[in-house]
C-alpha cells in the first residue's frame, strides 16, 4: 500500500483550546445558546467562559476543527510521524504552550505563528445529552497573517510538499487570502484541496468568501444542517440532501482534471457522497446510545479518517469507511480524543 510521506497532508485553521463541560438547559438559555450549534463569541458570552469553569467540571482538550482533523488523520496513519502539517496562530501563554505540547504528542508537524497581542483562542463546548453547543473565542487564532507566516520561505516549502490540503470553513473568517493562496497552489498543481462548510453561520454570513474559494474545492465536506443552510443561501430550492450534493458538485470549478466530490454526513443517518453523476449513501457504524460519551469532534474525526486514506491514495469508498470508523471511536471519548492506536482494517 502507498505509505504516506512526511508533510503530505496540510491543514491550516484556528488552533483553540476546548473547554468542555456538561451543562444544563438554564446555562444554555442564560447565554442564548441552541443545544446543537457553533457560533463565535460575542460580548454577551464573555462571562460565560468564567462561569463555565466556576460552575461545572471542565476538561481541557486541544481543539480547533482543522487541527482536530489532521490529528485524527495522523492517528489513523500512525507511521511515519509528521505526515500532517498544521498552521495557525496562538498566543505566547499557558494555553498556547498546551496546544504545542498536544500537537507534539499527536505527532503533528505544527508550525504556529506566535504573537503577543492576543491570548490563545478557546472554545467552550457546552454539552447537554448528546448535543454540544460550541462557542469559540478566537482571540489569537484570528490574528493569522499571510505575510507574517504563510509567505515565509520555510513555511511555504511545507505547503509545497503536501499533496492533500484541508481547511475548515471556520478559517474563512480569519484569512481568506491565506486560503486562496493555498487553494490556487493545489489547483494549479493538480493536488487535492478540501474545504468544510463547518457551520451554518459560515454559509450565511461568509458566503462571499466561501464562494471565492469554491472554484478550487475538489472535496467539499459538511453535515446535514450546513448543507441545508448552504442550499438556502445559494437558492438551490431543494431540501433533499442528495440534490443539494449534486448542485454543490456542479458549481464552477477551476481544475477540470478532477470532478468535485461532495460529502455530507448526517449524524446517525448515512453519509451522502457524489460519485460521477450519481449520489451514493453509506450507512454509518451502529452504536448504542449508552456508549456515546459526547459528539464533540465527530465531524472533525470523520474528515480526519477520510483524509488519512486519501493521502494514501485509497478509493473514496475506503475514505468514507475510515471516516465512519474514526467518528465512531471519537464519540466514545470526551472531546476530540482517542485511544492510543486505531483498530481499523
Amino acid at each position: 500500500r502507498a505509505k504516506a510521506g512526511q508533510n503530505t497532508l496540510f491543514g491550516m485553521g484556528n488552533p483553540l483550546l476546548d473547554i468542555c463541560a456538561v451543562v444544563d438547559k438554564d446555562f444554555l438559555d442564560k447565554y442564548g445558546l441552541k443545544p446543537n450549534d457553533q457560533i463565535l463569541a460575542e460580548e454577551k458570552h464573555k462571562e460565560m467562559f468564567e462561569e463555565i469553569v466556576k460552575k461545572f467540571k471542565v476538561e481541557y482538550h486541544a481543539g480547533g476543527a482543522t487541527q482536530n482533523s489532521v490529528k485524527v488523520a495522523q492517528w489513523m496513519i500512525q507511521e511515519p510521524h509528521k505526515v500532517a502539517t498544521f498552521f495557525g496562530c496562538i498566543g505566547k501563554d499557558m494555553f498556547g504552550k498546551i496546544l504545542k505540547e498536544k500537537a507534539e504528542e499527536a505527532h503533528v508537524d505544527a508550525h504556529y505563528y506566535e504573537q503577543s497581542e492576543e491570548p490563545t483562542g478557546t472554545c467552550a463546548a457546552c454539552i447537554t445529552g448528546d448535543n454540544r453547543s460550541l462557542v469559540a473565542n478566537l482571540a489569537a487564532a484570528n490574528c493569522y497573517k499571510k505575510e507574517k507566516h504563510l509567505d515565509l520561505e520555510e513555511n511555504w516549502k511545507l505547503v509545497e510538499k503536501a499533496h492533500v490540503y484541508y481547511i475548515a470553513g471556520f478559517f474563512l473568517t480569519v484569512s481568506l487570502e491565506s486560503i486562496l493562496k493555498v487553494a490556487k497552489h493545489a489547483s494549479e498543481n493538480n493536488k487535492i484541496f478540501c474545504l468544510n462548510l463547518s457551520a451554518p453561520f459560515i454559509c450565511e454570513f461568509f458566503k462571499e468568501a466561501l464562494m471565492k474559494v469554491m472554484p478550487y474545492v475538489d472535496i467539499l465536506f459538511g453535515n446535514e444542517t450546513e448543507a441545508a443552510a448552504f442550499a438556502q443561501e445559494r437558492g438551490f430550492e431543494t431540501e433533499d440532501i442528495e440534490e443539494i450534493a449534486k448542485k454543490a458538485q456542479s458549481l464552477p470549478k477551476e481544475n477540470k482534471k478532477r470532478q468535485r466530490i461532495v460529502v455530507f454526513t448526517q449524524g446517525k443517518e448515512g453519509t451522502v457522497m457524489t460519485k460521477g453523476d450519481k449520489v451514493e449513501t453509506f450507512p454509518v457504524l451502529e452504536i448504542d446510545q449508552s456508549e456515546i460519551v459526547d459528539t464533540t469532534g465527530a465531524g472533525d474525526a470523520f474528515v480526519g479518517g477520510f483524509l488519512s486514506q486519501l493521502v494514501q491514495d485509497k478509493t473514496f469508498e475506503q475514505c468514507i469507511h475510515a471516516g465512519h470508523y474514526s467518528a465512531n471511536v471519537i464519540i466514545r471519548h470526551a472531546g476530540c480524543t482517542f485511544p492510543e492506536k486505531p483498530d481499523f482494517h
